[in-house]
């Protein structure tokens, strides 16, 4: 049995707007070509997709399962396409690559560069994602490749460590750490830890966490509600204190001193990408580090 990818993309219209008549709109059906297409899937598929009672249509387990396939099928179909007109048109192949802001400018960088030590001919394009974002774009075949800290890889995707940054912490001038060399990571609690994820929520917030626990102690955290800020300049002016993969020494032009954590203590950076779809240059990207 072949499935249409329209009425797959239909489920998931309906699903994601919870609605039928909102669903119809956002597709430019009309809601009962809509619902034609839903019952016809159901039928196809032999079960119940969804709950059609009350105000708001409710995903049934069955439903949910073939969403979460329908969506890499999708990004599956979508870059397999745009694959192929990239080759008929005769343009260079990019490796499109997104990283969260756990992952700075400056490591990006340093990793390209020891990339193209063995792949000079190898073309990027590279923009910051937040970590929805990241995963959304992978499994819709917009991204060939995401670089994060301890996100997990959803159904659809694989993931690998590339490498491993040491983390040090970042503190305001005037903090009262701020003129030590070294830091012993216990000495840390009681202190207020910036985080950008919500415990329980995101990976790289949870190894933060969980470094901490190792440590022999409960963090106390502090979420930043600015997204994206980079953590060395988030503690400027405050009494927090950031976990950071930055070289230790004077920062944010003097505002802020970055200071060796000790036991030495370490974050890895990982890839994520599509697991069924091809790359040339994606497998020319791991080839270059070894992997």
């Amino acid at each position: 049995m072949g499935l249409d990818l329209h009425k797959l993309a239909h489920l998931i219209a309906v699903a994601e707007e919870g609605s039928f008549t909102r669903a119809a709109g956002r597709l430019h059906l009309s809601q009962q070509a809509l619902s034609s297409s839903i019952r016809a899937l159901e039928r196809e598929v032999g079960v119940e997709l969804l709950d059609r009672g009350g105000n708001l249509v409710t995903v049934l387990p069955a439903g949910q399962s073939l969403i979460t396939d329908a969506r890499v099928l999708h990004g599956l179909a979508s870059s397999a396409v745009q694959r192929a007109r990239r080759i008929g048109r005769g343009e260079t192949e990019t490796l499109r690559i997104g990283h969260t802001p756990a992952i700075t400018g400056d490591e990006v960088t340093a990793l390209l560069q020891q990339v193209r030590t063995t792949n000079q001919e190898l073309a990027t394009q590279v923009n910051q994602r937040y970590p929805g974002e990241l995963t959304e774009q992978l499994l819709a075949g917009e991204l060939d490749l995401g670089l994060c800290r301890a996100m997990p890889a959803e159904q659809g995707l694989a993931r690998s460590t590339v490498t491993q940054h040491r983390l040090r912490i970042a503190v305001a001038a005037e903090h009262r750490l701020a003129d030590r060399d070294s830091v012993q990571l216990a000495e840390l609690a009681g202190e207020s830890i910036v985080v950008w994820g919500h415990p329980g929520r995101s990976g790289y917030t949870d190894l933060l966490i969980e470094h901490c626990r190792q440590a022999g102690f409960e963090p106390r955290t502090y979420r930043n509600p600015i997204q994206g800020t980079p953590p060395v300049t988030a503690v400027v002016g405050t009494a927090h204190i950031a976990f950071v993969t930055a070289q230790a020494g004077p920062a944010a032009d003097g505002k802020a001193r970055v200071i060796e954590l000790r036991p030495p203590t370490y974050a890895p950076m990982h890839a994520l990408w599509p697991q069924h779809a091809s790359s040339a240059e994606r497998d020319a990207f791991f080839a270059s580090l070894g992997q």
